[in-house]
C-alpha cells in the first residue's frame, strides 16, 4: 500500500480495506481452532479435556509471539509516518532476532513445566497423557512461532494486509485439511491421534512462515530486515518492549485466568473444565474476528499518530467500533439461539452439552458491550500506549473476573463463573471509556 493512502484516504474504505483481509484471516484461523479441537474431541472426552488443560500454556506462547510483534508492528508504523527509514529498518531486525530468541526460551520452559502444571488440574492418567503428547511437538516449534508472527506484524505495519491474509489462509487451511487425516489416518498415512493434530498445527505455521519469506523475497517491502541493522539500537528496543510488553501481558492474562478459572471449576467436575475449553474455543470466532479489525486498525492509528493527524486518528477509531459491534451483536444472537448444537461440537454427553449451553447463553450477555474494551485497548496500542491498554486488559481478565467468578461460584456454583464474565465486561467497558476520554483530553492539549 501507498504510504500516503494512510493519511489521505476516506476512513471508512480505509478501514475496510485494511481490516478485512485480517478479519477473513482470523475467522479461517477461528474456524481452524473449532475443527482441530472437533476431530480431537472425536478421541475421546479426555483429549479433549487435555487440550482444554494445555491451552493456557499455549496460549502464553502465542502471547508472547504475537504481542512483541504487535511492540514492532508500532514502532515500525509510527517510524514510517515520521519518514526514518533507518530505524525502521532497525525495529525489523532487532525485533526478528529477539523474537526467535523468546520463542527458544519458551520452548525449553514450556516442555519442562508441562506434567507438573497438568498435574495441578486433574489425577487423570490419561489426560495428563494426552496433554504432555500435544504440547511436546506444539512448543517444540515456539521460535518458528515467534519469527512468523514477526513477519506477520511487519507486513501489517506496511499495509500488506492481503499478503498477510494469504499467508495466513494457507497455513490454517493446511492445518484443517491434515487434522483428520493425521488424526484418524487415510491411505497409507498411519492413525496418529491426538499428535496428528498437533504435527498438523506445527506444519500449518511452518509453512505460513515459509510463504512469508518467499513474499518477502519476491516482492520486497519498505522495511528491510539485514545484519548490517542488527545494531541493538536501546532507543529502539526500548520502544518496541514498551508497546510489546504491555501487548504480551494483555494476552497472556488469558492463560493467567483461564488457569484460574480451570482450578475453580475443576472442584465442580472436569465436565465444567470441558465446557470453558469449548467456550474460548467457539468465542476465537468472535474475538478473532474483531482482532482482525484492531490489526487493521494499529498501523493506520500508528501511522497517522506519526504524521499528526489525530482528527484521523479519531475517526478510525470510531468506525471501527461499530464494525466490531456488528461481530459481536452477531455472535450473542447465536449464543442464546443454538448455544445446545455449538456445545454439541465438542462432545456427545448430554449432560456436559446442557451445562455449555447454559454457560454460552449467560457468556454472551457481555459481547456486545465488550467492543468498547476491545477496540480501545488496540487504539492505544497502536499510539504507542501499552500501560493503559494493559490496564483495560487487566480488568477484564484479572482484577474484577477472578474475584466475581471465585466469589459467585460459592453462591452459584459453576453458574457463578459464567455470570462473572459479563460483570467484568460491564466494569471494563466503563474503565477503557474514562481512559479514551483521558487520551483524548492529553490529545486536544498537545494541539492547541
Amino acid at each position: 500500500m501507498n504510504q500516503t493512502v494512510m493519511k489521505e484516504k476516506a476512513i471508512l474504505p480505509l478501514v475496510l480495506s485494511m481490516s478485512l483481509p485480517m478479519v477473513l484471516s482470523m475467522m479461517v484461523n477461528a474456524l481452524y481452532n473449532i475443527v482441530d479441537s472437533y476431530f480431537v474431541a472425536r478421541i475421546s472426552e479426555d483429549a479433549m479435556t487435555a487440550l482444554s488443560l494445555v491451552f493456557p500454556l499455549q496460549n502464553l506462547m502465542g502471547a508472547v509471539a504475537i504481542g512483541f510483534g504487535i511492540g514492532i508492528n508500532a514502532v515500525i508504523s509510527f517510524y514510517l509516518g515520521a519518514k526514518k527509514e533507518e530505524k525502521v529498518n532497525e525495529a525489523a531486525t532487532n525485533g526478528m532476532v529477539l523474537s526467535g530468541i523468546h520463542g527458544l526460551v519458551l520452548m525449553v520452559l514450556c516442555i519442562v513445566i508441562m506434567p507438573t502444571f497438568l498435574s495441578l488440574f486433574t489425577k487423570e492418567a490419561m489426560v495428563i497423557e494426552y496433554g504432555i503428547r500435544y504440547s511436546g511437538i506444539i512448543f517444540s516449534f515456539s521460535a518458528i512461532v515467534g519469527v512468523q508472527l514477526s513477519f506477520e506484524k511487519i507486513f501489517q505495519a506496511v499495509g500488506r494486509m492481503m499478503t498477510s491474509m494469504i499467508a495466513m489462509l494457507v497455513g490454517c487451511i493446511l492445518n484443517i485439511i491434515l487434522d483428520p487425516i493425521l488424526i484418524f489416518g487415510w491411505g497409507f498415512v498411519p492413525a496418529l491421534g491426538i499428535e496428528g493434530a498437533a504435527i498438523a498445527t506445527v506444519t500449518g505455521q511452518l509453512v505460513t512462515l515459509i510463504v512469508y519469506l518467499v513474499l518477502f523475497i519476491k516482492k520486497p517491502i519498505p522495511v528491510k530486515i539485514q545484519r548490517k541493522y542488527l545494531t541493538w539500537n536501546k532507543q529502539i528496543c526500548k520502544k518496541i518492549y514498551a508497546v510489546g510488553i504491555p501487548a504480551t501481558l494483555n494476552m497472556a492474562l488469558t492463560s493467567i485466568l483461564v488457569t484460574a478459572l480451570n482450578a475453580i471449576l475443576a472442584a465442580f467436575s472436569t465436565s465444567y473444565v470441558l465446557v470453558l475449553g469449548a467456550y474460548y474455543k467457539l468465542q476465537t470466532f468472535l474475538y478473532l474476528s474483531a482482532n482482525g479489525i484492531v490489526q487493521g486498525i494499529r498501523p493506520l492509528v500508528g501511522y497517522n499518530y506519526g504524521a499528526g493527524e489525530n482528527k484521523r486518528v479519531m475517526k478510525i477509531y470510531w468506525t471501527s467500533l461499530g464494525m466490531t459491534a456488528v461481530i459481536m451483536a452477531v455472535g450473542t444472537i447465536l449464543c442464546m439461539a443454538i448455544p445446545d448444537r455449538l456445545i454439541g461440537l465438542f462432545t456427545d454427553n448430554g449432560e456436559t452439552i446442557m451445562i455449555g449451553a447454559d454457560a454460552l447463553r449467560i457468556i454472551s450477555i457481555g459481547f456486545v458491550v465488550s467492543t468498547i474494551s476491545v477496540i480501545t485497548s488496540g487504539a492505544l496500542e497502536g499510539l504507542g500506549k501499552g500501560m493503559p491498554s494493559l490496564v483495560i486488559s487487566l480488568m477484564r481478565y484479572i482484577v474484577v473476573i477472578l474475584p466475581a467468578a471465585f466469589i459467585l461460584s460459592r453462591f452459584w456454583g459453576a453458574a457463578g463463573v459464567w455470570h462473572a464474565f459479563w460483570i467484568t465486561e460491564v466494569i471494563s467497558a466503563v474503565v477503557s471509556w474514562i481512559l479514551f476520554r483521558r487520551s483524548l483530553s492529553h490529545e486536544a492539549q498537545r494541539e492547541q
